[in-house]
């Protein structure tokens, strides 16, 4: 017969050695190698950096070649319209990126590349184009932008002493109306005052005026001279409105004002006006076309009709 000593003995041994054992399962658990994770090696990290690093410049320079035969090569020969191509070949070159590395770089930086060395890379040219294309496009480099409206647009009447504005003052829209209270003419010389602003500068645009009235196309010249003559009683002029006078020019000098003669004694109906700019740009050249209805219309203008 055994004891109660001898079996409580006996059972506190089998219950330790239980405890130890369980602790030891757990302790294997816990390692790193039996949970996935791979030991820390610095070399093998440095060479990776290494690797990005060069992959980073590599894209880069990729990208600047990529954009300088954009700007200076294939926008040379296209024409603009047909530049969307300027756009979607050098974005297309993203799908050379992974031969450009397996090429030009070492074995020793390959083997580090994988599917997010090319996600990154592609987001970096991608980038890297558009920002450097933009450069490359604007003032100094390049002109793709005509000349445009610098504010508003509008027609006045020179009666020989006072300068009469519409009684929408002016407008930068496409239709300007102008009320005779009765009349069937506008009596008076009526003349054509804009600006053109640009972001070089508007002085070597070529701006070509045309007024189409009942199938009747008149070309129109500017004359400069109007405008430079008779600035104080342009920025004088009276409305039936009462409205202050508009700021055709509000960039000042940076802005080029034009003055046009429609002719004398205008009939009433639509007068159509075509306002065509031309200027050589970098390396393109830059066309805008504003087409805008002068209507002349014998009702009285109403009192609380500000713009048109």
């Amino acid at each position: 017969m055994v004891d109660l000593s001898t079996a409580m003995t006996a059972a506190q041994g089998e219950r330790r050695q239980r405890t130890q054992g369980g602790d030891g399962e757990k302790k294997v658990r816990r390692t790193g190698r039996n949970l996935g994770l791979e030991a820390f090696d610095p070399v093998k990290h440095v060479q990776k950096e290494k690797a990005e690093t060069a992959s980073m410049w590599l894209v880069l320079g990729f990208s600047l070649v990529v954009t300088l035969l954009m700007r200076y090569v294939l926008m040379d020969s296209t024409e603009p319209e047909n530049s969307r191509i300027l756009y979607i070949l050098p974005l297309t070159c993203v799908f050379l990126i992974p031969t450009l590395h397996r090429t030009l770089m070492p074995e020793r930086f390959v083997e580090h590349y994988g599917g997010g060395t090319w996600f990154k890379a592609a987001f970096l040219h991608t980038f890297t184009f558009l920002a450097l294309s933009f450069l490359l496009v604007n003032p100094p480099f390049g002109d793709i932008a005509a000349p445009e409206l610098a504010n508003k647009w509008t027609v006045v009447i020179d009666g020989g002493e006072d300068i009469e504005y519409p009684h929408s003052m002016a407008t930068s829209g496409a239709t300007l109306t102008w009320h005779t209270n009765g009349s069937t003419i506008l009596a008076g010389d009526a003349w054509l005052l804009f600006a053109l602003m640009d972001n070089v500068n508007s002085d070597g645009a070529i701006v070509e005026v045309t007024r189409e009235y009942q199938a009747n196309e008149t070309t129109r010249e500017d004359d400069i001279s109007y405008w430079t003559n008779n600035s104080d009683r342009i920025a004088n002029g009276t409305s039936s409105s009462n409205n202050s006078v508009p700021n055709l020019t509000p960039h000042g000098d940076l802005d080029q004002p034009f003055s046009v003669f429609l002719g004398t004694d205008l009939e009433e109906g639509t007068h159509e006006i075509v306002v065509r700019i031309t200027e050589q740009g970098n390396p393109w050249e830059n066309i805008q076309v504003y087409s805008w209805s002068l209507v002349i219309s014998s009702e009285p203008a109403v009192q609380d009709n500000i713009s048109e």
